[in-house]
């Protein structure tokens, strides 16, 4: 007897939105969740097609001796540069889509979650089945981030809000809203939409 592929969902946000915060709510509840920020992350040091095309496209500076990425300068390499942001994601993006198939075929569960940042910005939004978006107010993300990450500014934060896809653009494109404000409780919402996915397998 083969078992049931599980319904791919897609749970994304923008910086400091709470997404990683939904996504842990859903693993308490027994869903499995794949982050693919740090997958892959974790593949550009262990898979070595990836490794390679990296080398072959920033140099051989872009890892150190010891095997680890070269973050900064890669950072340094991309930041800024339209054409070097779309280098490195087609490289990176086929091997989380690859490495995602795999994880999400072997897990035994009605549905699965992929935790990602540019779900909609790097196009793979089109091989789920369904979209969560996680919103919250601009003011509320800044402060967030502010606490979590204090080596940044919010001169940068505001850079990388810029760069991400809106949040109307990305609540008109998806299945599902999580509204994560402070006078709206996160736990009630994730049960709900936890039921309503259900019903979906």
């Amino acid at each position: 007897m083969t078992k049931n592929k599980p319904i791919l969902i897609g749970i994304t946000g923008g910086i400091g939105s709470g997404k990683s915060t939904v996504a842990r709510i859903f693993s308490i509840l027994g869903i499995p969740i794949y982050y693919a920020d740090d997958r892959a992350k974790w593949l550009m040091e262990n898979n070595e097609n990836l490794i390679a095309g990296i080398k072959a496209a920033f140099g051989e500076e872009s890892f150190f001796e010891n095997g680890k990425l070269n973050r900064k300068f890669l950072s340094t390499e991309v930041f800024g540069s339209p054409e070097k942001t779309k280098i490195i994601n087609n490289l990176v993006h086929p091997a989380v889509k690859k490495d995602f198939e795999a994880w999400s075929s072997s897990q035994n569960a009605p549905y699965v979650l992929k935790e990602a940042a540019l779900l909609f910005e790097t196009g793979s939004y089109k091989e789920l089945d369904k979209i969560i978006t996680v919103t919250s107010p601009i003011k509320v993300r800044i402060n967030r981030v502010l606490m979590r990450d204090p080596h940044r500014s919010e001169e940068q934060i505001h850079a990388i809000i810029d760069q991400q896809m809106p949040d109307e653009e990305k609540t008109s494109n998806s299945d599902f809203i999580i509204k994560n404000t402070d006078n709206k409780l996160l736990i009630p919402q994730v049960l709900k939409l936890h039921e309503s996915l259900l019903k979906l397998v």
